[in-house]
């Protein structure tokens, strides 16, 4: 397969797995036309989101079969990433806190942290 016949190969399996962004947004918000605005959001943040997760997996795949980073060394960055994300977070929205359970909510702080955001 030459470059441009890869390159649509590519754009052309992107565009398929994209189609999975209806059903996201219509699980995220229920049923609502194409043309609502909140829709369109959210639809084209799974967008990106689902091509990051195909390009991601596909960049680290290469990597680790080619030798160029190893499979501890791939988790051990994980690891540190999700914690590094974790207190970004925490710093982010004061009041809340991540366990392996689910989300621990200080309501004292968590009520100044929630002003403006719809109920």
């Amino acid at each position: 397969m030459d470059k441009d016949a890869r390159k649509n190969a590519a754009r052309s399996a992107l565009e398929k797995v994209a189609k999975w962004r209806s059903v996201l947004a219509g699980w995220q918000l229920g049923t609502r036309q194409e043309s609502d605005p909140e829709c369109k959001a959210v639809r084209d943040q799974r967008d990106a989101q689902i091509a990051l997760r195909v390009e991601v997996t596909a960049l680290t795949s290469l990597l680790l079969e080619k030798g160029v980073i190893k499979e501890d060394e791939y988790f051990d960055a994980i690891i540190r990433e999700a914690h590094e994300l974790d207190a970004m977070y925490e710093r982010k929205f004061p009041g809340f806190k991540t366990n392996e359970h689910g989300v621990d909510i200080d309501v004292a702080v968590a009520v100044e942290t929630k002003k403006g955001w719809k109920p």
